[in-house]
């Protein structure tokens, strides 16, 4: 038994505010501490309540720091990483201008294995400490990123890319050899250490009827793994769907006639869909990641997150980075962004709600919220310390290192959410064990 302690102001969520008030929500201890045993959550309360009963454990303090449940990304490229800020082209020219011939890199698997170490390391250094991941068609660049997740004994989920059309010879597979590939691959990583498999259609351009199809049967035959793809994110997009799919009735129906739509179906960007897509995809239990960077700086539009949220037909809703279309890995940037376009839209993302997209949303999202996403008893042990001070302006910004009350930490955390990267990132623990910590 291997208990360890950690004491600072700790914030998490307990409920979603998108529904319940923040009192019932959000819960904050400003001298709280954090028990552990064996990498997972035993105990949490003030200071005050719990010190005598584990007076004789080792306590590492963190004064004027924010101690929060790692961030999740909920859909992210890793590898894009090396494409990020490619200018001038929306989604489907800057597909075929950047993102294919820097996917063929990784048909080498000691390339993919290079940036898998840097993408890995520079998630934690923002803090984020689980993320659902594309890879390429490329099965080594799987194993390239599983390996190098499972030597950081990181929560991540990903899987190979299917693409059998429109795209370059050298990046498309069939629909035999995905279904292949991808099944040997969820034998291989699914539920290893802490690893969890996707199956990955690109999206429906890139992917024949029949390969959609076989990438339905593969769920059907391995229902408890993800299926990951977007769906809906530019009107130039959308149209194309439409001429490639025309006995569809819509984008998302095409993965609904698929079997691709269900509880851990996780569909990224959604900036396009109807009222009646919103709908099905309530019903069906998946989740949408939104990513405010990517559709920014492609210029795809401005999610509806307040249709996602409404109390009649509720979609769950994660943050993404997305990767290179996203311009920042920071989760902190990505909830800035995430305020702006609701601004844009004429309506309002509280800090807590943002937050709450980024920790236990996200883990909703990804069906892990047994397991994540806030400091319950026995859930694994993946957190950050903030730094709401970590820059002179946010220091100006911030005058008092640690919030007494709820309106008070709100405006810091949204001063930190507006201002903050990397920096304001002080450490981040994976299963209670160091993983970064800023030099």
């Amino acid at each position: 038994m291997s208990l360890k302690a950690f004491r600072g102001a700790l914030l998490d969520f307990v409920d979603d505010p998108f529904y319940a008030s923040e009192a019932d929500s959000v819960r904050y201890l400003p001298d709280g501490l954090l028990v552990l045993e064996d990498g997972k959550v035993k105990a949490l309360g003030t200071y005050e309540s719990l010190q005598a009963s584990y007076a004789n454990v080792p306590v590492t303090v963190y004064p004027d720091r924010l101690i929060m449940p790692g961030f999740i990304d909920t859909h992210v490229h890793f590898p894009q990483t090396e494409m990020i800020a490619a200018y001038g082209e929306q989604l489907l020219e800057w597909l075929s201008k950047y993102t294919f011939p820097t996917e063929g890199k990784f048909k080498d698997k000691a390339y993919a294995q290079e940036i898998a170490s840097f993408f890995l390391d520079e998630l934690l250094k923002h803090g984020t400490t689980t993320a659902l991941v594309f890879t390429t068609v490329y099965p080594q660049s799987v194993d390239a990123f599983f390996e190098e997740a499972n030597r950081r004994h990181l929560r991540m989920i990903a899987g190979k890319v299917l693409m059998d059309r429109r795209a370059p010879d050298f990046l498309t597979d069939t629909p035999e050899t995905a279904y292949a590939e991808s099944k040997q691959l969820i034998e291989k990583w699914h539920g290893h250490d802490r690893l969890l498999y996707a199956i990955t259609p690109r999206f429906a351009v890139t992917s024949s009827d029949e390969q959609l199809r076989l990438a339905g049967k593969l769920l059907a035959e391995f229902p408890d793994v993800y299926m990951h793809t977007h769906l809906s994110e530019n009107v130039n997009e959308v149209r194309l769907v439409a001429e490639l799919f025309p006995d569809s009735d819509g984008y998302l129906d095409v993965y609904d006639r698929a079997g691709l739509v269900g509880s851990k179906s996780v569909f990224a960007h959604g900036v396009q869909l109807t009222d009646a897509e919103f709908q099905r995809l309530s019903i069906a239990r998946s989740a949408i990641a939104f990513c405010p960077t990517s559709n920014l700086f492609l210029g795809s539009g401005l999610f509806n997150l307040k249709r996602a949220k409404s109390v009649d037909a509720p979609v769950k809703v994660g943050l993404g980075t997305d990767v290179g279309g996203g311009t920042s890995l920071s989760m902190l940037k990505t909830t800035s962004e995430a305020y702006k376009v609701t601004q844009l839209r004429g309506e309002t993302l509280s800090p807590f709600q943002a937050l709450f997209l980024a920790t236990l949303g996200g883990a909703r999202a990804l069906s892990l919220e047994d397991r994540l996403g806030n400091f319950e008893p026995e859930k694994e042990a993946d957190f950050i310390v903030l730094n709401p001070r970590a820059t002179p302006l946010m220091a100006r910004r911030n005058p008092t290192a640690i919030a007494t009350s709820l309106p008070e930490l709100a405006d810091q955390a949204f001063a930190t959410m507006i201002l903050g990267d990397d920096r304001a990132i002080h450490a981040t623990y994976v299963m209670g064990e160091l993983a970064y910590e800023q030099g």
